[in-house]
């Protein structure tokens, strides 16, 4: 055949047989589309912060982020010892220390929760209801003043009958009184505790339902996350995956699955010394959740570990060391967000991050300007990889790893145009790919 001329192309089936395909299979579609929308888009926090509720104070994300720097001033006042405590390469040590510093003087807390379970306890239903009433109005104050974090929100009592009536009153008093104050904040997060069967979430749902429809506010406006503290939250009495139904069950709702560290270890009857996020145990429940949530829009939080940086100095870094080492664990797992539980962990949760995602960024970033302009390298990348490749520069832009001037110089590519990249179309990775 010469140059040029055109290649003689043949079929066999009829266009009705394609036809009565794309029928058979439109229900598949539709509950792909339904079931698997794909994430949000939108900022995930690398940490959620759990304050009693009657410890949060107006200043509360100030005085984390004071008490962080003062650990770093006492206990790794500059870059080098700092970078010594944790295994920092010279190349990275200045940088990140740099990096965490302005953090913690400018957006020390990512994501808060005002604790009315375990770190609150039982209380007085007039002392409970107090609280509740003044979380609100001090939430609704710190985003009006600019002071708040990116989310807060309230983590309320379980779906379990002795506290049912307790939590669901608590929940009714707080977004009661975010409406009062003018309305319900754009970072505002709810979180479901110990919840250990679907039903519980089709409860709330409806409760948030209800809730709505009092208020006029627009169907599925609030969403809550559900924490994965028991046995039965991961494999049910039949034998499966009940999370899987947990997400269902939350109507499009869920944000967020939060491992809890103690609670499921002590379900599973682990001694009270091996309690730790990188417990077997733990990652199988992680990997359950993982796979879960995969493609639903429905993210993954890490526990936290109960070993706080306090004490002398050579403490303090057996403690700094734990802490970024889990968290460096849990970003090669795919989990980004974890719990912190001191204002001391605080620095190696960042610590971590920013080395995680600076260590790796000009290597992503020139894998996927090659892809982006479809030149040759010594990788093979496929859509879904571009996907994730532009996701992780997303995420280190997100928490301030990375700066946009960074990210465009050594890529070529803008944040909209990563954005692309990063969510596309259903059909886009697979048409390439495999």
């Amino acid at each position: 055949m010469g140059h040029g001329q055109q290649e003689k192309v043949a079929t066999s089936l009829p266009g009705a047989v394609t036809e009565a395909v794309g029928a058979s299979l439109a229900p598949v579609d539709a509950e792909l589309e339904r079931r698997y929308p794909g994430d949000p888009g939108t900022r995930q926090p690398v940490h959620t912060v759990y304050v009693p509720g009657d410890a949060f104070a107006a200043d509360t994300v100030r005085a984390w982020g004071d008490r962080a720097l003062a650990a770093l001033d006492e206990h790794a006042p500059d870059a080098a010892s700092f970078a010594a405590v944790l295994g920092l390469t010279d190349e990275l040590a200045g940088p990140v220390y740099d990096r965490v510093r302005a953090k913690l003087e400018r957006e020390p807390v990512e994501d808060l929760r005002v604790d009315f379970e375990d770190g609150y306890g039982p209380r007085p239903d007039a002392e409970e209801d107090a609280t509740a009433a003044r979380a609100a109005r001090l939430i609704a104050e710190a985003y009006e003043k600019g002071t708040a974090a990116p989310y807060m929100g309230i983590r309320m009592k379980c779906m379990e009958a002795p506290v049912r009536d307790r939590g669901i009153r608590t929940l009714d008093i707080f977004l009661t009184g975010l409406m009062e104050a003018g309305g319900l904040p754009e970072g505002l997060v709810l979180t479901l505790p110990k919840v250990t069967y679907a039903r519980q979430v089709t409860a709330m749902v409806r409760l948030l339902e209800e809730f709505e429809k009092a208020r006029g506010l627009a169907p599925g406006r609030i969403g809550f996350e559900i924490q994965i503290e028991t046995s039965q939250a991961i494999l049910a009495t039949d034998g499966t995956a009940t999370v899987a139904r947990m997400i269902q069950a939350a109507e499009g709702r869920a944000t967020g699955l939060h491992y809890g560290t103690f609670d499921y270890s002590a379900c599973l009857g682990v001694s009270a010394a091996y309690q730790s996020s990188d417990h077997p145990a733990a990652d199988h429940a992680k990997a359950i959740m993982q796979v879960a949530a995969a493609g639903t829009g429905v993210r993954l939080s890490d526990g936290s570990t109960n070993v706080l940086p306090v004490g002398p100095t050579e403490k303090v870094h057996d403690a700094w060391r734990l802490h970024y080492g889990l968290t460096r664990r849990a970003l090669a797992r795919a989990y980004y967000q974890g719990w912190d539980m001191h204002p001391a962990h605080i620095p190696t949760r960042y610590a971590a991050v920013f080395a995680f995602y600076r260590e790796g960024f000009e290597q992503a970033a020139a894998r996927l300007s090659r892809y982006a302009g479809h030149a040759s390298g010594d990788v093979m990348d496929e859509p879904a990889t571009a996907k994730a490749l532009s996701g992780y520069l997303l995420r280190g832009l997100d928490c301030g790893a990375l700066t946009p001037t960074e990210v465009t110089r050594e890529s070529g590519l803008t944040r909209h145009e990563l954005e692309g990249f990063a969510r596309p179309r259903r059909g886009d990775l697979t048409a390439s790919g495999q």
